[in-house]
């Protein structure tokens, strides 16, 4: 296991959707390992693998003292009805935080270690966190989804910090 270098805004990994797993070896195996190190710290909602340079589809979370991980995840449910824009954040984007419309609930399906079928569900900041991360895995960012004028903002932030 190792704690991995997040990749940030600007590197092309972030921006290239990521390959499904197709067999499971000790590569996918030590992937996991360091998605779970990796986002076993203060702070850390969740971890796409392509954010620690991997592009394939798998991510881990840490959210109300439940850390966990999914392979080749697909989002199959969203609240139709209730949103939430709160700030959200990304540890790819560093120190910037901009409200971001998502659905209340999300529902994602994939697969475990062993090929064993995961559901992950939530509400507020774990259907957040769901949607983040697939996002991730499709090679979109969350500021891809920010109000145009709000995107403008980010950017030239992003650009204040290069």
């Amino acid at each position: 296991m190792a704690m991995r270098e997040i990749r940030t805004v600007g590197d092309p990994v972030l921006r290239t959707p990521c390959d499904p797993i197709t067999t499971v070896d000790d590569r996918v195996r030590s992937l996991v390992e360091d998605l779970l190190e990796t986002v076993d710290h203060e702070g850390r909602a969740g971890l796409a693998a392509n954010q620690i340079g991997v592009g394939l589809r798998a991510f881990s979370w840490n959210i109300d003292d439940e850390i966990g991980y999914v392979l080749n995840p697909v989002i199959v449910e969203l609240s139709e009805d209730e949103y939430q824009d709160g700030d959200e954040g990304c540890l790819s984007v560093p120190g910037l935080w901009y409200p971001t419309r998502r659905a209340w609930y999300a529902r994602v399906v994939g697969t475990d270690l062993d090929g064993k079928e995961v559901v992950v569900e939530g509400t507020e900041l774990m259907a957040r966190c769901l949607q983040h991360e697939v996002d991730h895995l499709d090679g979109m960012l969350y500021l891809d989804r920010l109000e145009r004028s709000v995107r403008k903002k980010a950017m030239r932030a992003i650009r204040e910090q290069l």
